[in-house]
């Protein structure tokens, strides 16, 4: 992932304090899925139109049901009724604030996630939650912080380094996703996952020895393992070895058949080698993506990929559908908007293809001011924190 799905992995925060465990068994920072059924829909309407029926334990307890099924924005009036007014204050909170995370509203998160700390929560996943709130905010700085105090509270906790680098990848913040996966390797030197994940951050700061050495040592702590097949597949991939890295896609995915980073690596290769539709490797492109879509419909490079292999049929409804989702994910994607001016046009929307150039030119502008102002200072080569 380099671009990849640090975000994609399901992780877990540490338990609450006391009896108040909220759960958290989600990927922090992602937009609220949008294909809820109709059943469930009317269940949470129905839901909504009674909570001022509902006493303040009740709400809560709506509130957690909701954040576990990963339905964040229902989720937000319930635990907001049950905020001040419950036992476990603590879970009502932190709940609260999760849902604010996930749904992109980091200001009011900081706020309330400041609110605990100041009220003695200063627990490692308080810590954590108010660090990915701040990398989403943009301010660096004060994510660090928060950072370095939930690891000084559980320094082995891998999940702590993917949470964090997750909200870096997704914000673009790779020097400082980089500084929170050197920390994860200094205290979990023999975790392939974090060595995976550090290769991709080093790829997009362009230090590609540091990347190759990340990816080959990732392999050698997890042979035959979905990170042997990860790393061998994004290596060869980055290297523009694009027939070992579908043969590494492959083998993976013969083991591992519904690893959805695996399926999108296999779908971006098969592209890469240059597949037209028709062909059986364009069909196999095609299936692989859409799986990966059906398993993990939040992750934006599969939805971009199978856009593009709709727009290349001339399935037009079907590829604007999937990269404006891939556009929601990651609204600074330029691959996104130059293909949705394609398929809008092709479709007869001139207006709408417009559009789509406009954001595109003002992408390009401020990425061309960002290099005309030079790189950020930075520490070593090795990206260690400066």
């Amino acid at each position: 992932m380099l671009g990849l799905a640090v975000g994609a992995i399901a992780l877990t925060l540490p338990p609450a304090p006391a009896q108040a465990q909220p759960d958290s068994q989600i990927a922090l920072g992602q937009p609220e899925p949008s294909q809820a059924g109709t059943t469930q829909t009317a269940t949470r309407q129905g839901s909504a139109s009674q909570s001022a029926a509902l006493d303040p334990e009740s709400e809560l307890q709506a509130g957690i049901t909701l954040t576990r099924q990963a339905h964040f924005s229902d989720a937000i009036p319930h635990l907001l009724a049950a905020k001040g007014h419950v036992t476990e204050s603590y879970a009502a909170d932190f709940d609260l604030a999760l849902c604010y995370v996930a749904t992109q509203q980091n200001k009011p998160a900081i706020a309330l996630l400041n609110e605990m700390l100041a009220a003695g929560n200063a627990t490692a996943a308080v810590e954590n939650l108010l660090a990915q709130s701040y990398v989403g905010d943009g301010q660096n700085g004060p994510a660090y912080d928060a950072f370095e105090k939930a690891a000084e509270l559980t320094p082995q906790s891998e999940k702590l380094y993917l949470y964090i680098s997750d909200a870096c990848m997704q914000r673009r913040s790779y020097e400082l996703g980089l500084k929170v996966l050197n920390k994860g390797v200094e205290n979990l030197p023999q975790s392939p996952r974090l060595r995976y994940e550090r290769a991709l951050f080093e790829n997009n700061l362009e230090r590609y020895d540091l990347a190759r050495a990340d990816f080959d040592e990732a392999k050698r702590l997890a042979p035959e393992s979905e990170f042997d097949y990860l790393a061998d597949a994004q290596e060869n991939l980055l290297e523009g070895n694009v027939s070992e890295a579908v043969r590494s896609a492959r083998a993976g995915l013969a083991r591992f058949p519904d690893n959805y980073i695996l399926l999108q690596l296999l779908g971006e290769a098969l592209m890469h080698a240059g597949v037209s539709p028709g062909q059986p490797d364009f069909d196999e492109a095609v299936a692989a993506l859409e799986k990966s879509v059906a398993q993990h419909p939040e992750y934006g490079r599969s939805q971009t990929a199978l856009g593009k292999l709709y727009l290349m049929e001339n399935h037009l409804d079907d590829a604007i559908a999937h990269l404006e989702i891939a556009r929601r994910l990651d609204p600074t994607n330029t691959s996104v908007y130059s293909h949705l001016a394609t398929a809008y046009r092709r479709k007869g929307q001139p207006e709408e293809a417009q559009k789509m150039l406009t954001i595109l030119a003002n992408l390009n502008d401020a990425e061309a001011g960002k290099i005309r102002a030079g790189p950020p200072a930075r520490g070593g080569s090795s990206g260690s924190p400066e």
